[in-house]
């Protein structure tokens, strides 16, 4: 039995499907810091094959070629070296972030094709983040003072700075922050929360950067809210009151009659035409007599 087991094993080891590429990756996740270099390693192995068709594609709203035909796209050729099926790219940036699928096909293999996946993620540093502080605010209105840096790999934390001293929320205080969102919010500002406002945004790539702070001033009321409301009211009352008395007029006539008055007084009629000129006939002469 042994000896009939012996030359099936040798004869599946020799059969075509045994002659295959493999393809793989010793890192498949990448990270590095944005203007650094990055090594997207891709090893292969085939049976028969010593010139197998290396490509590297980029996975995004489509599949883009790197390396193709033995050279790259136009926007890796300055910048990238390839060494067996391992790729470099040189000073890279956020745009090179995103999933990479290295492909080898070895035409005389039985398994022809390959491939292996490397995800490259570039760590960009903090930036000076957008912050928005108002000039000024009225005292007893709610504050929301918001702060954002958009470019930073991974996405920044956040800490507001008020006088150039760090604001910690707890429950006792006038405000509450977010640290991932940079948001700072009052629901009742008053004097005391006036000064000189900044945001400071940080995460693992790099130094923290902050934002130039920028001055609130908080503006007490003279009045109130309700005497404010009162005295509109009022104003409205009045206005009301003085539309109602000139309809009342006009309906008892006290509006017609004083205008006609004041029109008849104004109006006077114009002289009348002078009489036309008569004829005197006493004094007339014949002077030329003439027959019909």
């Amino acid at each position: 039995m042994k000896i009939v087991a012996l030359p099936l094993l040798i004869t599946f080891l020799q059969s075509p499907a045994c002659l295959s590429v493999t393809v793989s990756s010793s890192k498949p996740k990448v990270e590095v810091h944005e203007h650094t270099d990055a090594v997207l390693a891709c090893e292969f192995r085939t049976e028969k094959d010593q010139n197998p068709r290396i490509e590297w594609k980029k996975r995004g709203k489509g599949v883009t070629f790197v390396y193709f035909d033995g050279k790259f796209s136009e926007s890796y050729a300055r910048r990238a070296k390839i060494e067996g099926a391992t790729m470099t790219i040189h000073s890279v940036t956020q745009k090179d972030s995103g999933e990479y699928r290295c492909e080898v096909t070895a035409s005389q293999d039985h398994v022809n094709l390959g491939e292996t996946t490397v995800s490259l993620n570039v760590l960009v540093p903090p930036h000076v983040p957008a912050c928005e502080v108002p000039g000024s605010v009225f005292a007893g209105s709610g504050l929301e003072l918001v702060c954002k840096d958009k470019l930073s790999v991974p996405p920044a934390t956040y800490r507001w700075y008020k006088d150039n001293r760090a604001l910690t929320a707890s429950a006792d205080s006038p405000y509450s922050m977010d640290t991932h969102k940079g948001t700072l919010k009052f629901k009742s500002v008053s004097k005391a929360d006036s000064g000189m406002y900044r945001c400071e945004s940080s995460n693992s790539a790099g130094a923290p950067k902050s934002c130039v702070a920028q001055q609130l001033k908080v503006i007490e009321y003279q009045l109130s809210l309700t005497t404010l409301i009162a005295g509109a009211a009022g104003l409205f009352l009045l206005i009301f009151m003085c539309c109602l008395g000139v309809c009342l007029c006009r309906r008892r006539g006290c509006c017609k009659r004083e205008k006609t008055a004041k029109s008849s007084k104004s109006y006077s009629s114009p002289p009348p035409p002078p009489p036309p000129p008569t004829r005197n006939f006493k004094n007339y002469k014949h002077t030329q007599s003439f027959m019909i």
